[in-house]
């Protein structure tokens, strides 16, 4: 059964860069208002897509500021890079988040990918099959510290000998989100271990083969892949004027659209985002999660929570 039941839940998933503090604060606190189920921030020290040297603030310590300045809304994390820290550390990070939230965090883990910050830093930055071996590591000893007494783990990446974790989380069953969508590894750890597994919205018959390949790996480990919560982040640029949309996104991405933003960003109508995102919820997609970067596009932030939210989970109702 799933954690959420199968309601669907509409969020903003917005990094925290190129942003002072106090912005970034009022999009959480505006977003809660707006009537959003979900609002997430992202783990990285340098902005991505942007200028490398710009602003970046530190997503666990932020996203712990921002459930203190919340009260309803669910706290997210698209994604934890497995590298960064040991993951005896980041349970205890989201057992306290968890606890200042009140038990709203769901906490993503990926393997990480930007190789410029682990350079930088001097992080050592592995071959992806090792990232793969240190997430499924670091899910297995994080639900352990998470749920027992003590934990005693002895792995390839990663040791502990009797390890403690107190207070533990405030929700019985702290929500694990796996990022990515690699079909071999990162799919079988969802399988494995997750709650809720996210990738980007993009072509609709690629995202079946993904749902068939997950089940397979649900197959493997005996578990029914309905168990396992879809959640799709997507782009989008919005007006009630179909031209005026497409006049404002080449204004702000260029034309034509940049290529990472092609398959993942819908321009046009709050109506035609309904229908692009429809498919996606035939499909058994429980969370869609709308990316917005700085400078924040608050007319299609407010169009989805006022539009399209609404009239995909009232399809919902009438299935």
């Amino acid at each position: 059964m799933q954690i959420f039941g199968n309601d669907i839940r509409f969020g903003v998933h917005s990094g925290p860069q190129n942003t002072s503090f106090d912005e970034y604060r009022d999009r959480w606190v505006r977003c809660e208002e707006l009537g959003y189920d979900w609002v997430s921030d992202f783990d990285h020290f340098y902005p991505i897509h942007s200028d490398p040297s710009g602003p970046q603030f530190e997503g666990l310590t932020l996203l712990s500021a921002m459930a203190a300045h919340t009260t309803r809304v669910r706290c997210g994390m698209l994604v934890l890079g497995v590298t960064y820290r040991h993951p005896a550390i980041v349970a205890n990070m989201a057992a306290t988040i968890d606890h200042v939230s009140g038990g709203r965090l769901e906490l993503g883990m990926g393997a990480a990918w930007f190789e410029l910050e682990h350079d930088q830093y001097g992080i050592p930055f592995p071959r992806i099959g090792e990232r793969m071996d240190m997430l499924d590591e670091a899910c297995r000893i994080m639900r352990s510290l998470w749920t027992q007494e003590t934990t005693t783990f002895d792995g390839k990446h990663f040791q502990l000998k009797d390890a403690h974790l107190e207070p533990k989380p405030v929700q019985d069953h702290l929500p694990l989100v796996i990022g990515g969508a690699g079909e071999r590894r990162t799919l079988r750890i969802v399988a494995e271990h997750g709650d809720i597994w996210n990738m980007f919205y993009g072509d609709a018959e690629e995202y079946r083969h993904k749902l068939d390949v997950l089940a397979g790996h649900c197959s493997d480990v005996s578990r029914d892949p309905a168990d396992v919560r879809k959640s799709l982040t997507f782009r989008a640029l919005l007006d009630e004027d179909e031209q005026a949309a497409h006049d404002r996104a080449r204004g702000l991405h260029g034309d034509p659209l940049p290529e990472r933003l092609q398959k993942m960003m819908i321009v046009g109508t709050p109506e035609q985002c309904v229908e692009r995102l429809r498919p996606y919820a035939d499909l058994g997609v429980g969370d869609f999660l709308l990316g917005a970067l700085a400078p924040v596009d608050w007319q299609t932030i407010e169009l989805v929570a006022g539009s399209v939210a609404p009239a995909l989970k009232s399809a919902q109702l009438t299935v």
